[in-house]
């Protein structure tokens, strides 16, 4: 089976630049290609099998710096010239990188004070990829320069789709460099040493600084860091790498490019980004999207991925720029990714904003530090079921074609929840000196996540300073900074009828980390009608029974009610009685606290309960278990995503047409096998889906 290509892969018609990355009418497919890894002939017969595959996106030179600029101020092109009229005549874009997230070994021998110093003081040697300092001025004018040479040469090329702008920003550095930055943005931020003081409390452990210069970042100690210090130097890093980002980007800009220019975020199990803050610089969003478990949280880590970028999208369409294609990397192994788990996941990610599907990578690597790593054309070649499950995976998104045209107006997919997500919360609780070491802000939110996508309810995630007047529901599952003002605007939100769920240690400082004085949870006890006197964390062999019959565990609290009233009390030990959820009527709306560690059906019973009072309803009721709905707005219908993980067949009745499979346009029904996938164009007609009996596997 073989696909045609784009003749032209560079802007819609309408002239949008960020159309190159997020292209109206149709989705992308392809991934990762290093053309500098291959011969001649090998570089032939990728062409041909792109060609059979309906691949029309290649994104090249991510780890090409030594090839580009072999030594320091000497270009060659040469190579690059021709991959570019080899990819442009077989119909296939390009989204070009710039390669500044693996410096050559010439770089680094010349600027060893550009190479990243750990908190222990030891600098890391070559060797490796992203070996270097962000801050490093040297760094950073090599890395302006390349992406100024490459925008000169092929910024205005017709096979150009957009530029590809460093890879997975998240290298932490705490050299003599990052302390000068480090200090340069913290007096932009406080303005004098006093107010400085006054906001890291250096009264504690005599730290009070009288000079700049006295400042460093948090760097190995004697003991435990000061946690706002440690809390800034992230904040500080993350505004680094976006700055770095902007510098590339003003580069090609200046080179006269116009093509759509994107940096690939990566979510793995930590995070240095401040994704909100990066918006108005991208003119696409981009993800990198690895699952980190074999079992069924995959399909919903896959899910939480996919949100998120929309959300950090505002929204509007966003590209998946890798995911895996033979395996799933877990600690102690890379265990079998399965062709029908790709599927799956590929079309979780097209159903919530997705407008291509690429991965890491399109040959595998013969050798290198990812031999292992797999790609859509694996070590053992074409000829393997492994490759045609490739082509037919471009098949099927070439089926899919017209959902890719996005509504008019109006988000892809309408959401009545929103979540909280904020780095400052993740960043706060990684700081030493907490009262328990299991409280975990991305646990907590994927947590929440999950258990709306188990109970089939779509939501959005938002910033803390989001305009929330088009949700009915706010989660917070976790946010242990808040300030006054967030406090405030969480009141506004509940007063106007909207309901706010807190998860537990939400509240419990301001921004600065400064507990607020006269009970927990601080700003929020008002808008909670609570204070707790008491935190209680829990043991790993601990746990506590509600009136309710639930279990939980890890964390509890002395809450005392003022003005909220008891949903579920502590049923034993000495909070036996007291409140463990509860409900504040503020307004029109409510504020919930959940004062424990749910487990997840409890959890997820919770927040039914709470969305079912706030109006709030699945995508489709009565979804069948391990059966996911999604609903994806296009220009002119709407497209239902049925995700059948189960292991029994399930039957969509409704609906106008099925759209993965040649199918019969008159059929009033579509059976979705086990592991299998249909998205089916929707009309006034609602679309039912129910279990099959007899259909298990």
């Amino acid at each position: 089976m073989s696909l045609p290509g784009s003749a032209h892969p560079g802007p819609d018609a309408d002239g949008d630049p960020a159309a190159g990355l997020t292209p109206r009418g149709r989705f992308l497919f392809g991934g990762d290609y290093n053309p500098e890894q291959w011969d001649a002939a090998t570089r032939a017969e990728d062409l041909e099998l792109m060609r059979q595959a309906g691949v029309d996106t290649a994104t090249v030179g991510v780890f090409a710096w030594s090839w580009l600029e072999p030594s320091e101020g000497h270009y060659e092109f040469g190579w690059l010239d021709e991959v570019f009229a080899q990819l442009h005549e077989g119909g296939v874009g390009v989204v070009l990188a710039t390669p500044t997230a693996s410096p050559p070994p010439w770089f680094s021998l010349r600027h060893p004070d550009a190479l990243p110093v750990q908190p222990d003081g030891s600098r890391h040697t070559h060797g490796s990829r992203d070996t270097y300092a962000i801050s490093a001025p040297a760094y950073r004018e090599a890395c302006r320069r390349i992406a100024r040479k490459l925008a000169e040469r092929y910024g205005t090329h017709p096979a150009l789709r957009g530029w590809h702008i460093h890879n997975e920003y998240g290298s932490l550095d705490h050299s003599d460099h990052a302390a000068a930055a480090f200090r340069t943005w913290l007096q932009k931020r406080y303005g004098t040493l006093d107010e400085l003081n006054r906001r890291w409390y250096t009264a504690f452990w005599s730290q009070r600084y009288g000079d700049w210069a006295e400042i460093l970042p948090p760097r190995q100690t004697q003991y435990m860091h000061n946690p706002t210090q440690a809390l800034d130097f992230r904040r500080f890093t993350a505004d680094e790498f976006r700055d770095a980002y902007a510098e590339q980007v003003a580069e090609i800009r200046a080179a006269g490019s116009t093509a759509a220019a994107t940096t690939n975020f990566m979510l793995p199990d930590w995070n240095h980004l401040d994704h909100w803050s990066w918006r108005p610089h991208l003119d696409t969003v981009s993800i990198d999207h690895y699952l980190d478990t074999t079992g069924p949280a995959g399909e919903t880590h896959a899910a939480y991925a996919g949100d998120l970028a929309r959300s950090w999208s505002r929204g509007n369409p966003w590209l998946l720029m890798e995911q895996g294609t033979t395996q799933i990397a877990l600690r102690d192994r890379h265990a079998a990714k399965s062709p029908d788990r790709v599927l799956r996941n590929t079309l979780s990610y097209l159903a919530r904003g997705s407008q291509g599907a690429l991965f890491f990578q399109w040959r595998a690597s013969v050798a290198g530090s990812e031999t292992w790593h797999g790609g859509m054309v694996p070590h053992t070649g074409p000829g393997t079921a492994r490759f045609e499950s490739v082509v037919e995976l471009g098949a099927t998104l070439h089926r899919l074609a017209e959902v890719a045209e996005p509504p008019a107006e109006g988000p892809l997919v309408e959401a009545d929840v929103a979540i909280l997500w904020e780095a400052d919360g993740w960043w706060a609780l990684e700081n030493d000196g907490l009262p328990s070491s299991r409280l975990s802000f991305p646990e907590a939110v994927r947590r929440t996540h999950a258990a709306l996508w188990r109970s089939g309810i779509p939501a959005d995630f938002v910033p803390a300073d989001a305009d929330l007047s088009s949700y009915r529901v706010l989660l917070v599952p976790s946010m242990m900074p808040v300030s006054a003002e967030l406090a405030a605007h969480w009141r506004d939100f509940a007063e106007s009828g909207g309901t706010v769920v807190f998860g537990h240690f939400t509240g419990m400082t301001d921004e600065h980390l400064h507990v607020v004085p006269g009970g927990y949870p601080g700003a929020l006890r008002d808008l909670l009608g609570i204070s707790t006197t008491e935190l209680c964390p829990l043991g790993d062999d601990e746990h506590v029974h509600l009136d309710d019959g639930t279990l939980a565990t890890r964390w509890s609290e002395a809450v005392n009610l003022r003005g909220a009233e008891a949903v579920t009390h502590y049923a034993e030990g000495p909070l036996d009685g007291l409140p463990a959820v509860t409900r504040h009527t503020v307004g029109a709306g409510h504020a919930w606290y959940i004062s424990t560690h749910l487990p997840d059906d409890a959890l997820r019973r919770l927040l039914d309960g709470i969305c079912e009072r706030a109006g709030v309803a699945p995508t489709v009721a009565g979804l069948p278990d391990r059966v996911e709905a999604v609903r994806r707005r296009g220009r002119h219908h709407s497209y239902l995503f049925v995700l059948n993980h189960g292991t029994s067949g399930v039957r969509i009745t409704g609906g106008e047409r099925e759209l993965t499979r040649d199918a019969d346009p008159t059929a009033t029904s579509v059976l979705v096998p086990p592991l299998g996938v249909a998205v089916v164009r929707e009309n006034t007609q609602p679309v039912r889906v129910e279990a099959e009996p007899g259909r298990e596997r």
